[in-house]
């Protein structure tokens, strides 16, 4: 199988469901022993676990909420031990609190920050160690359109995805002499429980004008490109974004 992920250890955070449930299965199917991490979705964890394992793979589920520091270095420290290594890290885990921002919470704005964009700084910082010390890995995030297009009554979700690809940036810049590379993917409209929340006409509507492909992506199409980036064969690719969005943002 060409870009075949044997012999390496992914992370994936938000494993449990819709785009990090996909990553998870491409991975182990590629050959990567896969952490799937969850914060509540345990039965959800464990049912991709169990799919990998009766498929002849390695992998193992770990409850943390990776908004906190202590829980994401935790999840790297059992990674680490449970499969002996750490090759790819997926910070997949994300949240939604839509709301125009004149009636927005503070506390839903601090949630989604801290959900997508902080988790990643934790759990990148525990990883790194560990990279660094091997002189090779792979982290991948979990941007948007979002991010580069702006929605609106998403500011917070606008501003994490934004936030996302200028870590991806910088950080790529700074791990790149240790052979660690850095991308980004921006998914688009995926058929995920995410988009549940749009009213059906709106979403279909948004589609039609919106992606000229005129459909919704499939999480196992994010996948195959976090496999590809995962890979030996992008290891010259490093702060880039990685648009799988039907053509939305095309920049």
């Amino acid at each position: 199988m060409t870009l075949s992920l044997a012999n390496k250890v992914a992370l994936v955070s938000g494993g449990s469901r819709g785009i990090g449930r996909a990553i998870a299965l491409e991975f182990a199917a590629r050959g990567a022993a896969v952490v799937v991490n969850y914060n509540k979705s345990s039965d959800a964890a464990e049912e991709v676990v169990k799919k990998i394992q009766e498929a002849g793979g390695k992998a193992a589920a770990f409850q943390a909420d990776v908004a906190d520091f202590k829980q994401a270095e935790a999840l790297v420290k059992f990674t680490i031990e449970t499969f002996g290594d750490l090759s790819v890290l997926v910070n997949n885990a994300g949240i939604t609190r839509d709301q125009l921002i004149m009636m927005m919470p503070e506390a839903d704005w601090d949630a989604v920050i801290n959900t997508n964009l902080k988790s990643a700084f934790n759990c990148s910082k525990a990883a790194v160690k560990h990279m660094m010390r091997k002189r090779v890995g792979r982290i991948i995030n979990m941007a948007s359109v979002a991010g580069q297009m702006g929605n609106p009554g998403q500011t917070n979700y606008s501003a994490s995805k934004a936030g996302l690809i200028g870590f991806t940036k910088a950080l790529a810049r700074e791990v790149a002499a240790r052979n660690i590379t850095v991308n980004a993917i921006a998914p688009g409209f995926v058929d995920t429980e995410i988009l549940d929340a749009m009213p059906a006409e709106t979403l279909e509507n948004a589609v039609k004008m919106m992606v000229p492909l005129a459909r919704k992506g499939k999480p196992e199409e994010i996948a195959y490109a976090a496999a590809f980036l995962a890979s030996d064969e992008a290891a010259y690719i490093t702060g880039q974004t990685l648009g799988v969005d039907g053509g939305m943002a095309m920049m």
